[in-house]
């Protein structure tokens, strides 16, 4: 009985295929973003195949939805947001503080762009990884956070203006 509950869960050859598109079109870009969020490979390959993993699952739903990439971008988001609070709740109890950490990594980017970023508010940041890495619009980035276009567009005009603070020179 077990196996004809995940059975039913595999969608099927028609919708596998629409599946295997949809992968191939989005995993490098998904991947790329959560290596600029988590400043770790290891983790945003973790993030991006557990988020793809699940829309797999519930692909009958998730192909007829208005943005399936902002299903698996939320869900990513999501998870990785779960993984930082248990992470905390671990470091309290060892700590008693959680330590801040730099995640400058080697990333297609300038060292100093990356620091910056990783400085900003985990709002701020999604909202400019979203906006400007991946090109969504503020739409779009607003359904996969789950929050309204012009809070977006507010995030973004934060994030943006602190990296000019931090660089000392416009960003764009």
């Amino acid at each position: 009985m077990v196996e004809s509950a995940s059975v039913s869960s595999v969608p099927e050859l028609g919708e596998a295929a629409a599946f295997e598109e949809f992968f191939l079109a989005e995993h490098g870009r998904l991947f790329q973003a959560l290596y600029l969020l988590t400043g770790d490979l290891q983790e945003a390959d973790d993030l991006a195949q557990e988020a793809l993993l699940r829309a797999y699952e519930r692909w009958d739903r998730v192909s007829s939805m208005d943005s399936p990439a902002g299903y698996v971008y939320r869900t990513a988001l999501n998870l990785h947001r779960s993984r930082l609070r248990a992470l905390v709740v671990r470091a309290r109890r060892v700590f008693a503080a959680v330590p801040a950490d730099d995640f400058s990594g080697g990333v297609a980017m300038s060292h100093d762009v990356q620091r910056a970023l990783a400085q900003l508010p985990r709002r701020q940041q999604e909202a400019l990884i979203l906006i400007e890495w991946l090109g969504l619009g503020s739409e779009e980035a607003g359904r996969v956070l789950g929050i309204d276009a012009s809070s977006v567009r507010g995030r973004l005009h934060r994030g943006r203006t602190s990296l000019r603070e931090l660089l000392g020179e416009p960003y764009e």
